[in-house]
């Protein structure tokens, strides 16, 4: 069965990072379509020139993957509700679809990995876009990312090594929470 692998979390919180050891290693899952990084290839100096671009080329690479049967990877903040319609779609066409978000404890602890990558010569994120997608990507994961995604992860990225909080399958399995206290306080920043 074809996988799609949904990499999710505000911005600094490590998906690109865990992407590229997690994807190829444990998952096996050799295709992932990165906006970011497509612009990096497109325009290494200056990246943003080229987002508009970068965003077009990645829809048509998830369509040609989509189309071949391929299993692949995207990552997102999940802070608008754009990917419903890919997830739905790889599901008719026979996909198995998971969504891993990564959570970090605070905006602020976002705002300073952010910083550190553009001090390592990344791209950078303004502040309040940061905070804002920090809450409409979380709001967005509980309510409704969970509920149509065939599996889906909670891990807590803001230290290392992460921790896995919670998982669940969608077909009537409760989701196992590993850590209820963790959960608990993720979950209340959801209002």
């Amino acid at each position: 069965m074809s996988k799609l692998y949904i990499i999710a979390g505000c911005n600094g919180a490590g998906k690109t990072t865990a992407s590229y050891t997690v994807l190829p290693e444990i998952l096996e899952c050799r295709e992932f379509v990165n906006a970011d990084e497509i612009a990096k290839g497109l325009s290494p100096f200056n990246p943003s020139s080229v987002a508009i671009e970068a965003g077009r080329l990645m829809l048509k690479r998830i369509g040609e993957l989509l189309s071949d049967g391929v299993s692949f990877s995207v990552e997102t903040t999940l802070s608008t509700r754009s990917y419903i319609n890919l997830i739905q779609q790889a599901q008719n066409q026979g996909y198995s679809v998971s969504l891993i978000y990564f959570w970090l404890n605070s905006p602020e602890l976002a705002i300073e990995r952010v910083k550190q990558r553009v001090a390592n010569g990344g791209h950078d994120v303004p502040a309040p876009i940061i905070r804002r997608r920090y809450r409409s990507g979380l709001e967005n994961f509980f309510r409704i990312y969970m509920p149509c995604v065939d599996y889906w992860m909670l891990a807590d990225n803001s230290c290392t090594p992460r921790v896995i909080v919670a998982d669940a399958f969608r077909l009537g399995d409760e989701a196992h929470i590993y850590n209820q206290e963790l959960f608990t306080k993720i979950r209340s920043y959801v209002n």
